[in-house]
C-alpha cells in the first residue's frame, strides 16, 4: 500500500530554517505519483499551495508568498521530496502537508485537486 509521510517540522524562532520530506513509502523503485506538492493550512484558515515539482523533475513551481525563500527539490532514489524553507516567519505557521497526484503530468499550486492522496502532515510553527 503507497503511503506518503511527511516529516521535519517543528518550532523554531523567525529567520531560522527548516527541511522538510515527504517520503513515498510501499512504491518499491518508482513512484505512482507524476507530480508531488507541498500545501499548507494554518488553523481556521484554507488549505494553500506552496509548491509543487514533477516526478520526472523537468518542473517546479512555488507560491509567490514563498519565492526566493523555499525551495522544493527531490530524490528519486529516496521516493523524497523535499522543501527546504529559509527565513522562516510566524505567518509560515501552519501543518504542511505533501499530495501526490496520479492524474497531471504537470504541477500547479493553484489546482488543489489534482492531487488525489495526502499525507498526515507535519507542523511547523515560527514563533519568538
Amino acid at each position: 500500500q503507497v503511503e506518503l509521510v511527511e516529516s521535519g517540522g517543528g518550532l523554531v524562532q523567525p529567520g531560522e530554517s527548516l527541511r522538510l520530506s515527504c517520503t513515498t513509502s510501499g512504491s518499491g523503485a518508482t513512484t505512482p505519483y507524476r507530480a508531488i506538492a507541498w500545501f499548507r493550512q494554518a488553523p481556521g484558515k484554507a488549505r494553500e499551495g506552496v509548491a509543487c515539482i514533477t516526478s520526472d523533475n523537468n518542473y517546479a513551481e512555488h507560491a509567490d508568498a514563498i519565492k526566493n525563500r523555499f525551495m522544493i527539490s527531490r530524490d528519486s532514489a529516496k521516493n523524497t521530496v523535499y522543501l527546504q524553507m529559509h527565513n522562516l516567519k510566524p505567518e509560515d505557521t501552519a501543518v504542511y502537508y505533501c499530495g501526490g497526484t496520479t492524474i497531471a503530468g504537470m504541477c500547479s499550486v493553484n489546482i488543489e485537486r489534482w492531487y488525489d492522496d495526502w499525507g498526515q502532515g507535519t507542523q511547523v510553527t515560527v514563533s519568538s
